[in-house]
This record gives C-alpha cells, sequence and structure tokens, in this order.
C-alpha cells in the first residue's frame, strides 16, 4: 500500500533540468564529439583561486562560520549589500531592509510565503523560469500567464487587465530566465505604478543583473523613497562568484515584510549558510574587476550566439543576454521530441520551450532555450556547427 502523496505536489511538473540530464541515460558520446551541454544556467568552474582561500581560511579559522547565526542573515553581508546598492541604484537601502536566504530560489519562496495562499493569483510573464510556476502550483496558487509580443517584453497594461481581487503580486525576471531578454527601466517603472496603484506587490529578480549588457542602473526603483510599500527585490550570488553549491541569494524588502519572512527563514533552513555568506561578503569587497571580466566574457559570448545563429537557416532568435538564448527551431517537430532527438543525433543537450510555458501555449513546441555560459566561443562555434548539420 503506497504512503500517501500530497496532490499538489503529484501535479507539479519534474525539475526540467534533472529531467533533461536523464535524457543522456545509455547515450554514448564518441571522444571526438563529447557532449556539449548548453541545459543549465549555472557556472561549472569554482570560485577564484583568492576567494576560495577565503573560505578556506573561514573555515579553519573562524568559530562562528561553523555555528548557527542570524536567520536574516550575516549582519556585515547585508549592511554591504545596501551600502553597494544604494550607490548601484542611486535610492536609499538601509541594513535592515536586507535578508539573505540560501539561494535566489529561496528568496523566492518566502517572498511568496509571505503574500500568497491557497487560491490566490501570481501574474507572471510568459516564457517564465520553471522553478517559480513549481513552488506556487506546491503552493495552491495560481500562476496566472502574461502573455508577451515578438520582444519577449512585458505590458503593463496587459498585465492590467489581468488583476483581479486574488491577485497578490506580479513577478518580473530582468535580465530574464529564459528569454535572457532585459526590460526597460520604462516598463519596470510601468509595473511599479500599477502595482503600486492596485495594492499588490511587484517582484523583481536580478539574478543575472551582473551581466546585463546596459551601463549603469538597469532601473531606478530604489530612488524612489517609498520603493519598499510596493517592491520586494531578489538577487542570487551564485551566478556572480560562481557559489552556486553554497547556495546564497538575497531578499530586498520592507521591514515589516522581512519580520515575515524571517518567520519562512527560521522554520525551513534557521539561518543562511555560513561559509557561503562570508564568501559572498569576501567578493563583493574584492571581486569587483574580476566580476568585470567575467560580464565581459559572457557579453563576447553573446555576441557569438548572435553571429552563430546567422549561419542557422530558418532559426529565429528571439531574446538573447546574461546566459540564455531563446530561440524558434524552423521544424515540424515538437521542441520537447527535438530536445530529445538533438542528445542522440547531435550531441547537444539543451531545453524545450515547452518547459517554460503553461502546457496549453501552442509557442512553446517551435522554441528553445541555450544557456550558453559554459560554453566557450570554440564551443558555440562548435554547437551552431551541430545544429546546421542535424536533418530532422
Amino acid at each position: 500500500m503506497a504512503l500517501p502523496l500530497n496532490p499538489r505536489m503529484a501535479a507539479t511538473f519534474p525539475p526540467p533540468v534533472m529531467e533533461a540530464r536523464r535524457w543522456l541515460e545509455g547515450v554514448e558520446f564518441p571522444a571526438d564529439r563529447p557532449l556539449i551541454n548548453v541545459s543549465q544556467a549555472a557556472p561549472m568552474q569554482p570560485p577564484p583561486e583568492g576567494l576560495r582561500q577565503a573560505i578556506a581560511e573561514a573555515a579553519l579559522t573562524d568559530t562562528a562560520a561553523h555555528l548557527y547565526g542570524p536567520v536574516l542573515g550575516l549582519p556585515e553581508l547585508r549592511a554591504e549589500i545596501a551600502t553597494q546598492w544604494s550607490a548601484a541604484y542611486d535610492g536609499q537601502i538601509a541594513e535592515d531592509q536586507v535578508a539573505i536566504t540560501q539561494g535566489c530560489n529561496q528568496a523566492f519562496c518566502a517572498a511568496m510565503a509571505t503574500l500568497a495562499g491557497d487560491g490566490d493569483e501570481i501574474i507572471v510573464p510568459t516564457p517564465w523560469y520553471f522553478n517559480h510556476a513549481m513552488w506556487l502550483q506546491m503552493q495552491g496558487i495560481r500562476t496566472v500567464p502574461l502573455t508577451t509580443g515578438a520582444d519577449l517584453l512585458p505590458e503593463a497594461q496587459r498585465a492590467g487587465q489581468l488583476i483581479t481581487e486574488r491577485t497578490r503580486a506580479i513577478v518580473l525576471v530582468t535580465p530574464n530566465n529564459p528569454a535572457g531578454v532585459e526590460y526597460p527601466a520604462r516598463i519596470v517603472a510601468d509595473f511599479m505604478e500599477l502595482c503600486r496603484r492596485h495594492g499588490i506587490a511587484l517582484i523583481v529578480d536580478e539574478t543575472y543583473r551582473d551581466f546585463d549588457s546596459r551601463s549603469g542602473a538597469p532601473h531606478d526603483l530604489f530612488a524612489d523613497p517609498d520603493w519598499d510599500d510596493t517592491l520586494i527585490h531578489l538577487y542570487s550570488f551564485s551566478k556572480a562568484y560562481r557559489l552556486t553549491g553554497h547556495r546564497v541569494g538575497a531578499i530586498v524588502a520592507g521591514r515589516d515584510r522581512l519580520a515575515e519572512v524571517e518567520k519562512f527563514l527560521d522554520t525551513v533552513a534557521i539561518c543562511p549558510n555560513q561559509l557561503g555568506q562570508r564568501a559572498a561578503l569576501w567578493g563583493m569587497r574584492n571581486l569587483g574587476q574580476w566580476l568585470a571580466g567575467e560580464r565581459d566574457e559572457i557579453l563576447a559570448r553573446r555576441a557569438a550566439v548572435q553571429t552563430g545563429l546567422t549561419a542557422l537557416p530558418g532559426w529565429d532568435l528571439l531574446g538573447v543576454g546574461a546566459y540564455f538564448a531563446y530561440l524558434r527551431h524552423p521544424y515540424a517537430i515538437a521542441s520537447d521530441a527535438l530536445a530529445r532527438r538533438l542528445v542522440a543525433e547531435a550531441g547537444v543537450l539543451l531545453l524545450p520551450g515547452t518547459m517554460f510555458r503553461p502546457e496549453a501555449d501552442t509557442q512553446a513546441r517551435g522554441e528553445l532555450r541555450i544557456a550558453f555560459a559554459n560554453a566557450d566561443r570554440a564551443g558555440l562555434a562548435a554547437l551552431f556547427g551541430r545544429l546546421a548539420a542535424f536533418a530532422p
């Protein structure tokens, strides 16, 4: 007799990256044509040596790094975020408006736990980040898709038509995962105004902001002295400093909101990873120039993607930026079936658009996502060569 299973969990789709990895089972890749894996948006290299040394030193000499710490995070890290981001956004962020989390996914879950409950609604532009949709489904919260146009940019006017008495927030991810597009400051400001007018939250996830192609602040939301009455801002240190395994993220929000967030965090993790927090702090204080070089490399790979696609007749680049390129393929094959075939027939692992849209959205059948952060320019050239040679 099977043990009970929460029906919401049973109804939630499997983690897409893990599902895609299962497609590799039983497939052999010859030495002269190894797998090109562009499925996951995460650095596969360790942090720079100086940061690793800082982690090792903390592990050896800092007793507090092995003990429970404050639920909302290391005070020094919270203060550093407040100081640096106040300057970067030309705004005012206080230390007690910052909380540290176990990665940005937990930041999203914590924020949502304070905002919405069973039967409430969250508006999310499509294509969307699948883990956001998964968490909302697990919690019995309705994810309301906000369709975007050919440029994949959301429109506040269209979102306003979706707001009901059960709407609790609108979520924006910029630069976007999966589409890569960078939302103009004008659009972000329009959503801030819309959410404030309706008394709902605007959640802005800027996990990939360190790789934005624009110079200066990507928006001016923090310049509003009353930003905390509407805005909840999310961030991840995983991409900036290659700290994926250390799980360090952040929430910037109003003090009253963070008092509620503290309840959630204390229940699920007690405190964020202590070594990871110290690593993030060291990175913020010491790796500015190094991070600028990482950004330059990602922008060069973005340019290589744009160039490489010119050799693929019939393919359309729908969006590109940060770690991602979002494409429309020319074949009469659904993207989920095509992605599986590309593993065996081209030695390429990428994700289909069906993982980033509601099941009923037929646009997904023609879309694919490439996460190019771990493919250098030679690797990208090989990728486009294989896609060009693919014959369905």
